[in-house]
């Protein structure tokens, strides 16, 4: 059995150690928003939080990490409130959404290490793709979860989960329901 930390929670897998960890947290934790996009480690959309480091988890083997801590997209924030999550939903990051996961976390990681990241540092270290073209407004969001972590700026909280879409239509014009 291979033993590790997933979003703070010790875990067992009885699975082959070879299996990569993607696999071990959608199939066997139900972890989904790590999302397979590639499975080459080209795309990022798999990128979860190891001991600190953003990794492409899809070319992880869970028996090369026995002991190690890793983060997921669900484990970053219980109520989505994390500061790249918020500055992801202001800046308008968000389009068909399937690469913002792997995005967020690659994001957290960074500025983990670097609460002041030049934008040359934030394209150099967020290589995941998109095919939406959301690179312009990724900069932006990442400066801007900066500053809110170096307590410069303030971020409005989106919507909370499990809100219904009429309350989330009352504060967000886009959404109203069509009128009958």
């Amino acid at each position: 059995m291979t033993s590790f930390t997933v979003n703070n929670q010790p875990v067992r897998y009885r699975l082959d150690p070879e299996t990569p960890l993607l696999w071990a947290l959608r199939d066997a934790s139900n972890l989904t928003g790590t999302k397979y996009g590639c499975g080459t480690g080209h795309c990022g959309a798999c990128t979860v939080d190891l001991d600190g480091r953003a990794v492409r988890s899809c070319q992880v083997t869970i028996g090369a990490i026995e002991g190690s801590y890793v983060t997921t997209i669900e484990g970053l924030s219980r109520e989505r409130n994390h500061p790249v999550q918020l500055a992801f939903l202001a800046e308008n990051v968000v389009q068909c959404g399937f690469c913002i996961p792997g995005m967020v976390m690659a994001a957290a990681v960074l500025l983990k290490r670097d609460q002041n990241p030049s934008d040359a540092t934030i394209r150099a270290t967020m290589t995941n793709l998109c095919r939406c073209g959301i690179y312009p407004r990724l900069i932006e969001a990442v400066q801007r979860a900066a500053r809110a972590l170096r307590g410069e700026e303030t971020i409005p909280a989106g919507a909370r989960p499990g809100i219904d879409p009429a309350d989330s239509a009352r504060s967000v014009p886009a959404l109203v329901p069509p009128r009958d």
